[in-house]
């Protein structure tokens, strides 16, 4: 029996997949949202470190859809299915999203965190995408580990410790 564990690691605006023994992980959540869809009968997992909550912002002449809430979702979906995975199947874990600083101003750009974590529920509903559990919110950065096999999301919050989702 192989018990040797690869880590995909998954860096900022960046999307991944993986199959065990693999598990995905990405660090240094913020305002970012690490969003995993998964297909727990297929075995399979992809990650998105999501930056920004709207592609509209996009500049440049590459577009980079995993760095947007609102294109991360059918990008990490076309991927799995050509991974093997059923849409029927699939579901959602996502963790990060917080404020990571406070301003005065009630300005809705500066809600970052708080809007990545809406756009990416508002297309998991337009998707028809269950989201069976998150961690978001607060002013804590983290880190996320997903295991395909398990299905367990283990959360690392600065100052916080660990837990499972």
């Amino acid at each position: 029996m192989n018990d040797v564990t690869e880590v995909v690691k998954v860096g900022i605006a960046a999307k991944d997949f993986a199959k065990p023994p693999q598990t995905i992980r990405t660090s240094g959540l913020g305002s970012c949202v690490g969003i995993i869809l998964y297909d727990d009968r297929q075995k399979v997992a992809g990650l998105a470190h999501v930056m920004l909550p709207d592609s509209s912002l996009a500049n440049g002449s590459v577009f980079n859809e995993a760095k947007f809430a609102d294109t991360a979702i059918y990008d990490l979906l076309l991927g799995l299915e050509k991974l093997g995975a059923s849409r029927s199947n699939i579901k959602a874990k996502m963790a990060g999203g917080a404020q990571m600083f406070q301003f005065t101003t009630k300005s809705d750009l500066m809600r970052i965190g708080p809007r990545n974590v809406e756009i990416l529920k508002l297309h998991l509903e337009r998707t028809k995408i269950p989201l069976v559990a998150e961690d978001t919110g607060g002013n804590s950065g983290r880190t996320i580990d997903f295991d395909p096999a398990s299905t367990i999301l283990t959360i690392r919050t600065v100052n916080k410790g660990t837990s499972e989702l």
